[in-house]
């Protein structure tokens, strides 16, 4: 049934699983640790509710616990990276770290890392460089089952295929935009389904094409075993994003694009080019912190609009999200619950 587990309680929990399932202690704890924190952030779409999945592709030898990055290329401020199928949450940290120190030394760094296993929540990539006061944007594309459909198509053809923008406001916490091209994460859809929601009418088309609002169509296979699929974000103007975070994220680092038939394999698979930059060796650093101050006080100056409190910044809705679930506990519905616990059948962890 469902319930409501303080964090520390469900990063125990999880990375028992993940432990049981091949990773060493300190890859489960970090594995863990990262899902758990997309929960606080009140994105459960890339929270423990993947966990299910990441035992799934372990068996299939899709995800390959312990795997390290290795460097394909190293051009002192470009990097090209394989992941080689490990933990997304392990090897992506992994490439921000040499990146970041990149960006240190040059001033500027681009990374493109391929064949990462799903990376999770990009924003906590764009905090890791954000906290070191370098400003980072992220494209990334998704080697999985498509469940987006192009602009005027019918049916999926790619992946949500997030883009993440971070900017370091001086005395400030960072802008954090992250967001998938899609009009939804797919895990939305997957936490929608859960708990019996409909969704609003414009997120997806059905088997058929058709308009719907039942998250179901992008979840489980409907009667003529197709799924339908999600929409892009702003119509075509989304749809154009997707593509250039296919281009960038699959193609440019290596990591490859989708185009095939899908297939049941539950891996997910990313590529993602980052590029980090240092204001302070740009020479641009006092300008930056003064420009960037102003012009977000200057946003906040607006007055409320219809149904709103103040205006938001990119990044305020996560940290007030995890205040409060530190505090409250994370609530995981019924079905979501139920999947963790049989990933702990999997892998003889029990779980209560």
């Amino acid at each position: 049934m469902s319930r409501t587990i303080q964090a520390s309680t469900l990063r125990k929990q999880v990375a028992a699983i993940v432990q049981a399932a091949g990773s060493s202690p300190a890859e489960a704890e970090q594995v863990a640790s990262n899902l758990v924190l997309a929960n606080l952030s009140g994105h459960d779409s890339h929270g423990v509710g993947m966990v299910p999945r990441y035992v799934d592709a372990v068996a299939e030898g899709g995800l390959k616990p312990n795997a390290s990055v290795k460097v394909r290329l190293d051009a002192g401020a470009m990097l090209a990276l394989d992941g080689q199928h490990g933990y997304g949450q392990i090897v992506g940290v992994q490439a921000m770290e040499l990146g970041i120190a990149r960006a240190k030394e040059h001033g500027s760094c681009i990374v493109s890392l391929a064949e990462s296993h799903h990376l999770g929540r990009i924003g906590h990539f764009a905090e890791m460089a954000t906290a070191q006061g370098l400003v980072s944007m992220h494209f990334v594309n998704v080697l999985s089952r498509p469940v987006v459909a192009p602009w005027g198509g019918g049916d999926g053809r790619f992946g949500t295929n997030p883009c993440c923008i971070g900017v370091p406001l001086a005395g400030a916490e960072p802008f954090i935009l992250d967001f998938a091209t899609s009009r939804v994460a797919q895990g939305k859809m997957r936490v929608a389904h859960n708990k019996g929601e409909r969704v609003p009418a414009g997120y997806l088309i059905d088997e058929h094409g058709a308009p719907t609002t039942d998250p179901g169509v992008v979840v489980v296979p409907q009667s003529n075993g197709l799924f339908g699929a999600l929409m892009t974000f702003g119509e075509h103007k989304g749809y154009g994003m997707a593509v250039a975070c296919e281009l960038l994220g699959g193609a440019l680092t290596g990591g490859g694009t989708w185009h095939r038939p899908a297939d049941a394999a539950r891996t997910v698979l990313n590529g993602m080019l980052t590029v980090l930059i240092d204001p302070a060796k740009l020479g641009t650093q006092a300008a930056f912190e003064q420009e960037a101050t102003s012009f977000i006080e200057w946003l906040r100056q607006s007055p409320p609009g219809a149904g709103f409190d103040s205006v938001q910044i990119a990044g305020e809705p996560e940290r007030k999200a995890r205040a409060a679930r530190e505090h409250d506990g994370i609530w995981l519905d019924d079905a979501t619950w139920s999947e963790i616990v049989e990933a702990g059948k999997k892998v003889g962890v029990p779980v209560a």
